[in-house]
């Protein structure tokens, strides 16, 4: 009995974990059902294309200058709500509780204002403290607490700090020293209207966007 189609990441999983072939894993295990598996997922404002590939292009100066490629690893977004696991089972709704957010929001103003950084290794695009967007973000993080059961402890603790990555946790201590020395400094500034909230879920290597979901529709 081969239950392997369409459980792709659960597999490797299983066999990473057991240190065994996939073939070697006994049938009961081999058959998890995929809707008990879990799906990991973090909810995001992500920027439009045209931002995107603006700070998309200083990823790319960060991991060809100063080896840093973590940052590549998702869209360019501002994180409003952490990562945090789900069921399978569960994704629908999920997505019908930020459908429903989302359902009497307005669109909000966003700016990007220069560079900051959480030393010594993460360097950001900083983002303008707006009161729409730290209302959002609170107001998002309450309802998903007492919707969905989705709380992240850390966050609790320290106050809300938007940001944009663009060198993450790989970036060295030495390089970020030379790094920030380049970018304290550096001028940054772009504007959009943020129009819809964006899940993104984790594929095993990447984060992708998963669904989006306008604010106001």
């Amino acid at each position: 009995m081969d239950c392997r189609l369409g459980m792709g990441v659960l597999v490797r999983g299983i066999e990473e974990i057991l240190d065994r072939p996939y073939s070697a894993i006994p049938s009961l295990i081999r058959c998890y059902p995929m809707h008990l598996s879990k799906q990991r997922f973090f909810i995001a404002l992500v920027a439009p294309d045209d931002i995107q590939e603006q700070i998309t292009e200083i990823k790319l100066y960060f991991a060809d200058r100063y080896n840093s490629r973590g940052a590549l690893n998702s869209p360019p977004h501002i994180t409003l709500q952490p990562p945090f696991e789900r069921p399978a089972a569960d994704v629908a709704q999920l997505e019908e509780s930020l459908r429903a957010f989302t359902a009497n929001r307005l669109p909000i103003p966003v700016t990007l204002s220069g560079f900051a950084a959480f030393a010594p290794r993460v360097i950001y695009a900083d983002i303008v403290k707006s009161p729409q967007l730290l209302e959002m973000q609170t107001d998002l993080m309450s309802y998903v607490a007492a919707n969905l059961g989705i709380v992240d402890r850390i966050s609790q603790t320290r106050p809300f700090v938007p940001h944009m990555t663009v060198a993450f946790r790989d970036l060295t201590e030495e390089n970020f020293q030379t790094a920030w020395l380049e970018f304290a400094a550096r001028e940054l500034h772009f504007q959009f209207t943020a129009a819809a909230l964006t899940l993104l879920l984790h594929d095993g290597s990447r984060w992708n966007i998963s669904q989006q979901f306008p604010l106001g529709a």
